[in-house]
C-alpha cells in the first residue's frame, strides 16, 4: 500500500476501515502540462524528477506512463527499402576483417 503525504488531515471510518480526507481536491492535468511531460519522458528523465518539475503527484505520473505505453504499437512497421542494393559486376564479396 502505497502513503500519500498530502498535507491534509486524513480521517479513518469506523464502519469499513478506509481513509479519506475531508475535502479533497482532484485537480485536471491540462494538456500543456500533459506534453512538456511527454516531452520530459522523451529526454530520458526519471519519473521522480519529472513529478517534481511538474508537480503531479508520482502515482498519477506512473498511471499516464502506463496508459501511453498500452497505446504505443508494440510491433514495428517495416517499409520496402528506398533503393535496391546493387553490388557492381565481377565483384565478389569479402568477409569483414576479422571475420573468415
Amino acid at each position: 500500500m502505497a502513503i500519500f503525504i498530502t498535507g491534509k488531515q486524513r480521517y479513518l471510518c469506523c464502519g469499513c476501515g478506509r481513509q479519506f480526507v475531508e475535502n479533497p481536491t482532484n485537480e485536471v492535468i491540462d494538456t500543456p502540462t500533459r506534453k512538456l511531460i511527454d516531452r520530459f519522458l522523451l529526454e530520458r528523465i526519471s519519473m521522480a524528477g519529472i513529478a517534481r518539475a511538474v508537480q503531479v503527484s508520482e502515482q498519477w505520473l506512473q498511471d499516464y506512463v502506463t496508459c501511453k505505453a498500452a497505446q504505443t504499437p508494440t510491433q514495428a512497421t517495416v517499409g520496402p527499402k528506398k533503393r535496391p542494393l546493387t553490388v557492381p559486376a565481377g565483384a565478389t564479396p569479402q568477409a569483414p576483417p576479422g571475420r573468415e
